[in-house]
């Protein structure tokens, strides 16, 4: 393991290099940064993995980035308490090496949930980089230290190797789809060919969920409350982008239990998340090595998937399993799990999967349309626990100046209950189903404990801010002191008296400026 240089703290915290060797294998990221499964990782493979970050330096990084991150939307938002690794790994034959091979990897340190933006900034330094060697990196890390603090709302110009990205970072005021990264490369001819990036932070979500489109709505319950979830997958690139895919299915709605695109046997919280004397933490975990088909055989909620195919191939749809059918490494890819989802399995979005299958419609174009279907599904949850939320704020004429700033009501989950027969999700989703079951169910999660704690948070400030704007006017109303009005003619008196001593000339512009 070599820390090979730190770069601008805005956008990465450093760059470092791993190269296959147990002896300087001796924490998390050495583990986390080479494949862990039987599938060999021949070639070039890119994932990224997350893990905590120490106590001790956590106040003051997460207030460095502060600044940067109020106005952004939730699912660019920074998590205070985890770094993200984007590793780009090669491994090839070299007879000249002991080991046969020559395995090494590249990777960057960064707080930013950037996946995209960061897997094709490692795209373009890492093969350059193992051809030849450190002098490329340092001239690589030189350019990111020249990058501008990522600023939301503003088109930032990085660049980075004969390379200029064009990004915009949106802010919670831009539309859903308004971000976007432009790739300028400078030519023999000395011009511009720009490729265009349609996002900094998501995966390609139908080939994530090509395999188990048809469970797709389960599988956004099951994100939805919580639930602990393990995904199986082949190589380190399938898990990582799988995990990611299930926390996105959500948005706008953030995530907030833990997640781990790829985790191994070696992480210090191994013993937590595979131990049997208690249920298994709400966490989504990615895992390659066969060994988990075994420890995790007792969590609630499977998802073993095969190879993802490359754009433009549809691979078979697994069926969903019983638990106890998880035996074997063998195990065939499915979804194994006795859940019963509370609502009831759009036919409508499947079917226009599978039409664009039929027809080979573009993946990104399926991603389109599944992510659309995921965020009107989230938008119809969420707008009655908004709707609800805002009615627990007090009315503006109850803020008073001579009174502490008024309490919000009380969460009480009846009556909101009671709101969903008018006001509910059947307003704005064709999906049937038990809705109010999901939303009891929901109401115990950590994702709407996180969820309604930053809302309160929010509304609190609102209503402080509203106090204090009425102390203002209240001051500003008491310095205007009632004035007699022969004290005002005595006023006037002196100030004519005081302007006649003064020259002609500056007379004139006095008396011109009091009667303007």
């Amino acid at each position: 393991m070599v820390c090979y240089r730190i770069v601008c703290f805005y956008w990465c915290v450093c760059v470092s290099i791993y190269s296959f060797c147990f002896l300087f294998q001796k924490t998390n990221i050495c583990y986390l940064s080479f494949p862990d499964s039987n599938s060999g990782c021949l070639g070039d493979t890119q994932f990224c993995f997350r893990f905590r970050q120490s106590s001790g330096r956590r106040v003051s990084l997460h207030c460095l980035l502060d600044h940067y991150d109020k106005d952004l939307p939730v699912y660019l938002k920074k998590d205070p308490a985890y770094f993200y690794g984007y590793v780009y790994f090669r491994q090839v034959r070299d007879k000249s090496l002991k080991r046969g091979y020559f395995q090494k990897s590249l990777v960057l340190i960064s707080k930013l949930p950037y996946i995209h933006f960061f897997h094709t900034v490692l795209k373009q330094i890492a093969p350059e980089y193992f051809e030849k060697s450190e002098p490329y990196l340092e001239a690589a890390c030189n350019d990111v230290d020249r990058w501008p603090a990522p600023v939301p709302g503003k088109t930032l110009h990085l660049p980075i190797m004969g390379v200029v990205m064009k990004i915009f970072k949106k802010s919670i005021s831009v539309n859903f789809n308004d971000i976007f990264c432009i790739f300028s490369f400078l030519s023999q001819a000395d011009t511009h060919i720009s490729v265009i990036l349609p996002t900094v932070h998501e995966v390609d979500l139908f080939r994530c969920f090509c395999p188990v489109f048809l469970h797709s709505q389960m599988l956004w319950e099951l994100v939805l409350l919580g639930e602990p979830l393990v995904v199986m997958a082949p190589s380190p690139s399938e898990s990582s982008e799988t995990v990611l895919a299930l926390v996105n299915c959500i948005s706008p709605l953030k995530y907030f239990s833990d997640f781990r695109p790829y985790f191994t046997i070696h992480d210090s919280e191994f013993k937590e998340y595979t131990t049997r004397t208690q249920a298994p933490p709400s966490v989504i975990l990615g895992v390659t090595n066969p060994f988990f088909a075994k420890t995790l055989q007792h969590w609630p909620h499977i998802i073993r998937i095969g190879d993802l195919k490359p754009a433009g191939e549809i691979p078979k749809q697994v069926k969903v399993k019983k638990l106890k059918n998880l035996k074997t490494l063998d195990s065939k890819p499915g979804v194994y799990t006795s859940y019963k989802p509370y609502l009831s399995r759009d036919e409508e979005i499947i079917k226009q999967l599978q039409k664009g299958v039929q027809q080979k419609r573009p993946s990104e174009a399926q991603s389109v349309i599944l992510r659309r279907y995921f965020l009107e599904l989230t938008q119809s949850f969420i707008i009655p626990l908004e709707r609800y939320v805002a009615s627990l704020m007090p009315l503006q004429k109850s803020i008073s100046p001579w009174k502490s700033p008024p309490q919000l009501r009380q969460f009480l989950p009846e009556e909101f209950m009671k709101t969903l027969e008018k006001t509910g999700p059947q307003l704005t989703s064709r999906i049937k189903g038990d809705w109010i079951g999901l939303y009891r169910h929901f109401l115990k999660s950590p994702n709407f404990d996180g969820w309604f704690k930053t809302r309160r948070k929010e509304m609190t400030q609102k209503l402080e801010a509203l106090h204090l704007e009425a102390l203002c006017e209240e001051v500003r109303k008491q310095c205007h002191l009632p004035v007699k009005p022969d004290t005002m003619e005595k006023l006037r008196t002196h100030i004519d008296a005081i302007i006649l001593a003064l020259p002609e000339d500056l007379q004139g512009i006095l008396l011109k400026t009091g009667m303007t």
